[in-house]
C-alpha cells in the first residue's frame, strides 16, 4: 500500500500490517513485496541509518507499493522534515510525553514548509493562515502521517492531552519501553501491563485515531492476537532481523540434534 491507501484502509476499519526493516540490502524491497504486508517501519533511533541510505529505503519502498513510516531519534521537528524530505510517508516520533512535544512535531509533519515565529502563533492559536495558503498547506501535506511512541507513564498521564492535539494520526505503544516504566520489564502478559495497553488503545481509538504497536520480542504470535483485539490497527510484527536469525537457529538447532553435536548457541532476544 501507499500511503494514501494505508490511511483509507485504516479509515475503513480494516488492520494494517508491516515489519521492522534493519537490511538495507537492494534485494530485500523486492521480496517483501510479496509477503502480505502493507508498510514497512524504518528505525533511525535504534539503527545505524544515514540519511543517503534512509532516503534510498525511503524511495524504493514506496515505488514497490510498501508505504514508508519512519522513527526519528528524538522528538525533534528538525528531525522530522529531514525523513520526510528523504520520503518518509510517515514519522514516528519516539518517547512523547507532552503536548508541546506533539505541536512541535505538528508543524513540521503537517503545516510544513511554514517555519520560525509565524509557525510557533499559528500553533499556538495565535493566527489563521489565509485560506489560499491554508489550501494549500492541507493539501502538500495530505499524505504525511503523524504519529507518536506512547511507552511510559508521563505519556500515559498526559494521554488525553496528547490525544487531543490537531492533525495526530495516532500513537504506536513501545512495550519495552512502557513494561520498563511500569517498573515490570518485559512482563507483558502482568495484569498491570495488560490494563495499561488497553487504557491506551481505548482512550486512543476514542478519539478517533490510529493505535498501534510494535511487537519486538514480547512473546506468541498469540499475544499479539490477543492485543489486536483489544482494537489496535496498526501492528509491526518483529523485524527482518529478528526473523532471519530465528530461521537461522532453527535449522541449525535441528540439523545439530540429527547428527548428536549438542545444540545451537543460547538465543540472544533483541529488543528495539
Amino acid at each position: 500500500m501507499n500511503i494514501a491507501q494505508l490511511k483509507d484502509a485504516i479509515r475503513e476499519g480494516r488492520k494494517v500490517f508491516g515489519t521492522l526493516v534493519v537490511s538495507t540490502s537492494p534485494h530485500w524491497p523486492n521480496h517483501l513485496k510479496n509477503t502480505g504486508l502493507d508498510f514497512v517501519f524504518l528505525d533511525t533511533e535504534h539503527i545505524v541509518l544515514d540519511r543517503e541510505s534512509l532516503s534510498w529505503m525511503c524511495r524504493t519502498y514506496e515505488a514497490v507499493g510498501l508505504a514508508p513510516i519512519v522513527r526519528i531519534p528524538s522528538p525533534d521537528p528538525f528531525a522530522a522534515c529531514q525523513a520526510l524530505d528523504g520520503g518518509a510517508a510517515g514519522i514516528l516520533a519516539p518517547y512523547v510525553e507532552t503536548v508541546e512535544q506533539v505541536k512541535a512535531l505538528r508543524g513540521a509533519v503537517k503545516l510544513k514548509p511554514i517555519k520560525g515565529r509565524r509557525l510557533e502563533r499559528i500553533l499556538n492559536g495565535q493566527e489563521e493562515m489565509e485560506p489560499e495558503l491554508k489550501r494549500y498547506i492541507i493539501e502538500r501535506n495530505r499524505n504525511n502521517l503523524l504519529l507518536v511512541n506512547i511507552e511510559s507513564i508521563p505519556a500515559m498521564e498526559n494521554l488525553d492531552a496528547i490525544l487531543s492535539v490537531p492533525d495526530l494520526d495516532g500513537i504506536v505503544i513501545g512495550p519495552h519501553d512502557l513494561s520498563c516504566s511500569l517498573a515490570i520489564p518485559e512482563q507483558y502478559r502482568h495484569p498491570r501491563f495488560i490494563e495499561a495497553i488497553r487504557t491506551i488503545v481505548t482512550k486512543t481509538r476514542e478519539h478517533g485515531l490510529i493505535a498501534g504497536i510494535h511487537f519486538m520480542g514480547c512473546g506468541p504470535v498469540s499475544l499479539a492476537v490477543d492485543w489486536l483485539k483489544m482494537g489496535m490497527n496498526l501492528h509491526i510484527q518483529h523485524a527482518d532481523i529478528a526473523f532471519a536469525t530465528r530461521g537461522i537457529r532453527e535449522d541449525i538447532e535441528a540439523m545439530r540434534a540429527a547428527v548428536g553435536e549438542g545444540t545451537a548457541a543460547k538465543f540472544e532476544q533483541i529488543i528495539v
